[in-house]
């Protein structure tokens, strides 16, 4: 045969440039990294992420510190502990890439006298020790309560600046070298937060779950390809291309110097099981035709001419879903799309590529020759169709009544961020956050820019300042925000200075004068290096920095709202530009895009697939009832998340266009074998069953192994991947029943062959 010997001629060809391919590509995947960086999920061509980066380069990072708290049975103001804290907080201070730490027991209270001579007084002197007058004195000075010292007297926190933009081995070293200061100390409960420990504790956690899902899925791989196969030949030579596949994305991301990050973690996962579903196909196919035909190459050719087409239209449809996520204006979450879209892709051409080679170098087993009549699948299938076409009417209203109750509990779904919300509870990480939110004035970082409108003035002018302190005073009092540092309140803290230390004192100067006085006192501070943090070289922007605790975005939003209703009703607005800013208020801004986006790219994803329905088909009808059909498990999927309270975040966003561009696979693959029995001049109802029957067998096992697949992210330490895996998996057997109970009525009742195809053969 021509076909068959120009076949062989290109085996071994194709086999020595898949192989040295393969190899390159898996030097490659050593060289992918992690990443865990916040600002990647900032919104991208944004005039607010625009707006931080210049105003970030005017003062400095807000996010690039960490937070020490050590807590002490018996109270903190005992002597023993505070000289244990003080040779602590001097060691860390010598750590390398630490700037400075602000500890009680190196802080100190300065006072002015009148002249302008200066004297200062530590709060902690250890040669003049006193609890309970140290302790006094200390409370008296709200600026030190809840930021290095709290309220009820069992913990302190230090404050530990590090260099902005921190390499990562310069933050692993950091956290290493705390860790072991802390271990050498022993106190009775440390608990660190900031960026830097996170990012370290987020990679650490996804270089493990991918070692983890990888493990995991290979063992699901083998078990499923066993049941399906019973043969050592079935297990092995279709791992030849879930294997590669995943080779072969992960060393193009090498490549191209695509690190992973915590959404790119569940890759594996992902793969192993879309590429299954291609290979489950193709390889059913082959051995149906095997049991059947005289030859392996014919076996071949009507297994890929069968399978073929409906197999590129699946991948092509599960690409699209991930590729518009492409649409979702957040850096990570576009990556993921790309790199998941193209992983589809690539998967199908190499099942095409490679499976039809192992084939006929490696046949099979011979008992897939043997004829197999009135096997376990034809059974059970054959009383499922025909349970099917006798209770239409029932299936329509079961079906009505999910839809209507879903788009109830849809409608329910809210959008909601919290910086920790992506760890579960019981994550350490994620208690030592907690603790320092509930101790010490909140985790989340609050940045308030005020620039003044009159270039000809400045931020130091008596009138600026006291409509600055108004709204001050309101961040405190009202949107409860903590107040690390400000021009204000710096020029409290000197007004109370000057009048020995009187708390009564701790107010904005109330003349021109005493404004000019403490403004030469605070330049001077810090070699003029501490003015830079507050106030801009033009004295026409300064800065409002501090903590909240972490409220959410929804709670956040409604703050913010109500700061710039206060602002307006008391005109400050037409003195100052207000900007609430900073790294946590970009990551919370993403959020806000995402109900847009996500309708937008899910929107593009369903009109793409109905195009290529359309085209491939050829029938307004058939494309109106796939669509139909996939559109039920997205109504499912969102009444669920409505009901059970799951909220529309970073993370869970992405759930729908994924699940899209996988549930449509088993419709496609239902209709390409009805489509391809009409052609050969059957009835609509033969040409159902037959479909029913031949393509129900693949549709359970590769629903069951995608579920499976997904399932396994429920092991996730992040609650994001965790629920991803558990309503991906939800949402396509969803798909699966409407598959196989749905979708056959709607092409019973609704579509009418034309005569003129059928009369063709």
């Amino acid at each position: 045969m021509v076909g068959e010997a120009k076949f062989k001629k290109y085996i071994w060809v194709v086999l020595s440039l898949f192989v040295a391919a393969t190899a390159y590509l898996g030097y490659e995947v050593t060289r992918v990294r992690f990443d865990y960086d916040f600002e990647k999920f900032f919104p991208d061509n944004d005039e607010e992420t625009e707006f931080f980066m210049n105003y970030r380069e005017k003062f400095s990072s807000d996010n690039d510190f960490l937070l020490i708290s050590i807590e002490s049975d018996k109270g903190i103001f005992q002597k023993e502990f505070l000289q244990r804290v003080d040779r602590f907080t001097k060691e860390v201070e010598k750590t390398s890439s630490v700037t400075f730490v602000n500890s009680i027991t190196n802080q100190e209270e300065f006072f002015m006298f009148a002249g302008g001579a200066t004297d200062s007084k530590p709060y902690i002197d250890f040669n003049d020790f006193d609890a309970k007058r140290d302790s006094t004195r200390i409370y008296k000075n709200n600026e030190l309560i809840n930021t290095i010292i709290a309220k009820d007297g069992k913990s302190l926190c230090l404050f530990v600046k590090h260099e902005d933009y921190i390499s990562k081995k310069k933050s692993d070293a950091l956290i290493n070298d705390l860790n072991n200061l802390v271990e050498s100390h022993r106190f009775d409960k440390v608990r660190v937060a900031g960026r830097t420990i996170g990012q370290k504790y987020y990679i650490d956690k996804m270089t493990y779950e991918m070692s983890l899902f990888v493990g995991l899925s290979a063992f699901l791989i083998v078990f499923f390809l066993f049941i399906a196969f019973k043969s050592i030949w079935g297990i092995l030579i279709p791992q030849i291309v879930i294997v590669s596949s995943m080779v072969w994305v992960v060393g193009g991301m090498g490549i191209f110097d695509e690190p992973i990050n915590i959404i790119l973690s569940i890759l594996p996962s992902i793969m192993f099981v879309v590429s299954m579903s291609d290979v489950i196909h193709l390889v059913s196919r082959y051995l149906d035709a095997l049991r059947t035909e005289e030859t392996v190459y014919k076996a071949i050719t009507i297994a890929v001419k069968e399978v073929g087409m409906a197999t590129f239209l699946t991948s092509l449809t599960t690409a699209i879903g991930f590729f518009s996520l492409y649409f979702v204006n957040v850096q990570p979450i576009k990556a993921f799309g790309v790199i998941m879209g193209f992983g589809v892709l690539i998967a199908f051409v190499l099942t095409f590529l490679t499976l039809p080679i192992m084939f006929y170098l490696f046949p099979g087993p011979k008992h897939v020759r043997e004829e197999k009549k009135d096997h376990f699948w034809k059974v059970y299938l054959e009383r499922g169709f025909i349970w099917v076409v006798r209770r239409k009417k029932s299936i329509f209203i079961t079906t009505g009544v999910i839809i209507a109750l879903s788009i109830v509990g849809l409608s329910q779904i809210e959008t909601n961020n919290f910086l920790m919300d992506d760890l579960k509870a019981d994550e350490p990480l994620k208690q030592d956050f907690n603790f320092l939110d509930e101790h010490f004035g909140g985790i989340r970082p609050f940045e308030l820019a005020v620039t003044l409108k009159d270039t000809t003035k400045s931020v130091w002018d008596k009138d600026a300042l006291q409509k600055i302190d108004s709204v001050e005073k309101y961040l405190s009092s009202v949107y409860g925000v903590e107040i690390k540092n400000s021009l204000v309140t710096t020029l409290k803290v000197v007004n109370r200075s000057a009048h020995v230390g009187n708390k009564e004192y701790y107010t904005l100067p109330t003349s021109t004068k005493k404004i000019r006085k403490y403004r030469r006192a605070v330049r001077v501070v810090g070699k003029g290096e501490f003015v830079k943090s507050i106030v801009d070289s033009t004295e026409h922007v300064t800065r409002i920095t501090g903590s909240i605790p972490d409220l959410g975005n929804q709670v956040i939003s409604v703050k913010n709202q109500d700061l710039s209703k206060f602002i307006s009703e008391n005109k400050f607005d037409q003195t100052f530009d207000f900007n609430v800013t900073g790294t946590a208020h970009l990551v919370d801004k993403n959020l806000r895009y995402l109900s847009t986006s996500l309708i937008q790219g899910l929107g593009v994803s369903i009109f793409i697939v109905a195009l290529i329905i359309g085209f491939v088909y050829r029938s307004g009808t058939i494309l109106l009832i796939s669509i139909v059909t996939n559109l039920i498990p997205l109504l499912f999927i969102g009444g669920v998340m409505g009901f059970l309270g799951v909220e529309l975040k970073t993370s869970t966003s992405i759930i729908f266009t994924i699940a899209f561009g996988i549930a449509v696979d088993d419709t496609i693959h239902f209709l390409g074998k009805f489509k391809y029995e009409l052609t050969k001049g059957k009835g609509k109802m033969y040409a159902l069953k037959r479909s029913y029957l031949t393509t129900g067998k693949a549709m359970i096992l590769t629903t069951l192994i995608l579920c499976s697949g997904f399932m396994l992210l429920i092991f996730s330490s992040f609650l994001g991947t965790f629920y991803m895996g558990l309503l991906l998996c939800v949402t396509l057997f969803v798909a699966l029943i409407a598959d196989l109970t749905i979708l056959p009525i709607l092409l019973m009742v609704f579509y009418n062959p034309k005569p003129k195809l059928i009369s063709k053969k």
